[in-house]
């Protein structure tokens, strides 16, 4: 994930306050209470109210960083724990389907009995799936039985390892004869 430049003035802000801290620490520790922002603060105030937004800023940066490792994490792992929990809620379904209040234990609701199709609607049904079918023009199994393809005219050669490397003419038919590494074009099937 990017920084964006809200995030950086923050960091940036922290690392100022820490070094800021170490300045005061440094040339201002014997001073007495200086005067600024319509106040006076003590050095250790100072220190203490700097100390404070840096470690607040440190804190919201730790936080971030461990919310993306968790979500890294989740995204890594949470499609294969999902299609398991998919699956068990399955096998429990199926194992406890006649008892809905074991299913409750789970937290499952039992599957809805499939209401009967009335005589209207399975008129209707049967309606349907033979418009559809004629529609994409499928047939039954019966129906391709009875589609067969014809092809004439096939000639096999048979091939030897011993066969010469000159063309080999094959007694009363004019189909080319293939030799020894020699590749031919198939016609089109018509």
């Amino acid at each position: 994930m990017g920084t964006s430049k809200r995030t950086q003035g923050k960091s940036t802000d922290a690392a100022l306050a820490e070094q800021l801290i170490a300045g005061t620490q440094k040339h201002f520790t014997t001073a007495s209470p200086l005067a600024f922002a319509s106040a006076s603060f003590t050095p250790a105030q100072i220190e203490t109210s700097l100390q404070t937004l840096a470690t607040l800023r440190n804190g919201v940066d730790d936080a971030r960083t461990a919310l993306e490792a968790k979500l890294a994490a989740e995204k890594d792992q949470a499609a294969a724990l999902v299609a398991f929990m998919r699956a068990f809620v399955q096998f429990v379904q199926a194992t406890f389907a006649k008892s809905p209040d074991i299913l409750a234990d789970f937290g499952l609701k039992p599957r809805k009995a499939r209401a009967p199709l009335t005589v209207e609607q399975q008129a209707a049904a049967a309606a349907k799936r033979k418009a559809t079918r004629a529609a994409r023009g499928t047939k039954g199994a019966k129906q391709k039985a009875g589609i067969t393809g014809s092809v004439t005219g096939v000639v096999i050669i048979p091939v030897t390892a011993a066969q010469p490397a000159a063309a080999v003419e094959t007694s009363g038919t004019s189909a080319p004869a293939i030799t020894a590494g020699a590749t031919t074009a198939t016609p089109p099937r018509s």
